[in-house]
């Protein structure tokens, strides 16, 4: 294989999905530290990235892998890393530095089950809350979830449209059932899918590097143009030169939230799933969601009306879906690998309009489809 895949049908499995979906999207650097589960995104990139012209370069840890990919971009280039639980949590205060930059990134984390080393080889969910809030700070991410190894393809190439667009990092909240599972992938055309590329500056002349345009996101300057950029992690004004005062703080963070906030609309992306005239809604995301569309369908042979909703977009977290929902259906019921992350979410956004009840474990296996079952019997 060489160079740009080719439109067609491929049996991947969903690291593989990850890192072809990476290069679709032009991403043309990767820096990366061995982990399991992730390994297979790193290993076939590091043979994929130099065959169109890309880099791939192991770096000695995790903290320099996300360091690294945030002066690529800076660069010029997409990239992007990948990484597990305990590299995830490496790489936070680094999230965080790309935040307040504005640095179009992609992380994607792989997650087994933890804390600590845990299971490195089993599947676990546990890091969505970590996602949201890892790094310190007010601000918002974008966090996305496939449960196909067609996602996988897909929400990696969107992982990085929406990085480019907002000029935020992005994660891609995967699992290591998704991971280590093979299924066929349609590519398209390339002349088919929409590929996000960052706005840049076009004049240097009075260019400031963080005034932004109505969209609430600065361009981005052209490096060897001519552009004079400074950009730090400290609170900073429009030049990008230290501002250390409130009022600074609190116009640099309220533009970082609301250019995600207010454009939310453009990110939140979910499946339902014979929810028309469901009383209970099973909520689900990742390769768990596989599951709940198998429960959802034996207990609508059992005539008990049950819908799915299958998050795809995590952060931003739908509020308004689940609130509307609420008001029609009876219960939800949150099947997740951790020990309820968003199933207190679906609580807080259903404003006490519906129950709420969770079906999961805490790790190192898939919840079967009998489970989420049982629990339906158990709460209709």
């Amino acid at each position: 294989m060489t160079g740009e895949i080719k439109p067609g049908i491929y049996f991947w499995s969903g690291n593989d999905a990850i890192a072809e979906g990476a290069i679709f999207a032009g991403c043309r650097f990767f820096a990366g530290y061995p982990i399991t589960p992730s390994n297979e995104v790193s290993e076939r990139l590091s043979w994929r990235l130099p065959q169109v012209g890309g880099i791939f370069v192991q770096m000695e840890d995790e903290i320099a892998s996300i360091a690294a990919i945030i002066g690529a971009s800076w660069g010029g280039l997409k990239a992007m890393t990948a990484t597990s639980g305990p590299g995830f949590s490496l790489m936070q205060e680094n999230i965080g530095l790309a935040v307040m930059m504005e640095v179009p990134i992609v992380v994607a984390n792989i997650q087994r089950g933890g804390p600590s080393t845990g299971l490195p080889t089993m599947i676990g969910m546990g890091d969505v809350q970590q996602a949201r809030w890892g790094t310190h700070g007010p601000h918002e991410i974008i966090a996305l979830s496939p449960s196909t190894i067609q996602e996988a393809f897909d929400l990696t190439i969107r992982a990085f449209n929406l990085a480019e667009k907002f000029r935020t990092p992005v994660i891609l909240l995967a699992d290591e059932g998704l991971s280590h599972l093979y299924e066929r992938v349609v590519v398209p055309d390339p002349r088919d899918v929409i590929i996000v590329n960052r706005k840049m500056a076009k004049d240097p002349r009075n260019y400031l590097p963080y005034k932004a345009d109505d969209d609430l996101v600065p361009p981005m300057a052209p490096v060897g143009e001519g552009f004079r950029i400074q950009t730090t992690g400290l609170t900073h004004d429009e030049r990008g030169y230290p501002a250390i005062n409130a009022e600074a703080q609190n116009r640099l963070i309220k533009r970082l939230i609301d250019k995600i906030r207010k454009r939310k609309h453009e990110i939140i992306d979910y499946e339902m799933y014979k929810c028309e005239d469901a009383e209970i809604v099973v909520v689900s995301y990742g390769s768990v969601a596989r599951s709940a569309k198998s429960a959802v369908d034996m207990a609508r042979e059992e005539k008990i009306k049950v819908g799915l909703l299958k998050l795809k977009t995590i952060w931003p977290f739908p509020d308004e879906v689940i609130f509307e929902m609420a008001k029609k259906v009876k219960k939800f019921i949150v099947a997740e690998v951790n020990e309820g992350q968003i199933t207190r979410e679906v609580e807080r956004a259903s404003r006490g309009q519906a129950d709420v009840f969770w079906v999961g474990n805490y790790g190192g296996r898939w919840i079967y489809p009998e489970e989420i079952l049982d629990k339906i019997l158990e709460v209709r």
